[in-house]
């Protein structure tokens, strides 16, 4: 996974990723629960559009595959892209661990 290099990106990444991680781990599993199809649409925009900001593209691009699937009410694609967004965010804390760039 590429993370930018700028410092200030850096710097506000580790709360970017917490709080994504959180979005993903509650908010996603409870829209294809209730097959909220709407609600799934809108947090997979934000996602694609604020992880384009802090140059996380590769989630970015996972995020347009998830719009897709809320506009297709494709629940079992939904969970498993959510999946894989999910292990994304977790190697990319992993690696600002490993950089010394997130404290526990």
């Amino acid at each position: 996974m590429k993370i930018p290099d700028d410092p200030f990106i850096r710097e506000l990444l580790p709360e970017f990723i917490d709080t994504w991680v959180q979005d993903m781990q509650e908010k996603l599993p409870a829209y294809i629960n209730n097959k909220n199809s709407q609600d799934l649409y809108r947090l997979a925009h934000t996602l694609k559009g604020s992880c384009f900001q802090f140059g996380i593209d590769e989630i970015a691009n996972k995020g347009i595959e998830l719009m897709k699937k809320a506009n297709e009410s494709d629940w079992t694609g939904a969970a498993k892209l959510g999946n894989e967004i999910l292990s994304l965010f977790n190697e990319a804390k992993d690696f600002l661990i490993e950089n010394g760039l997130y404290e526990q």
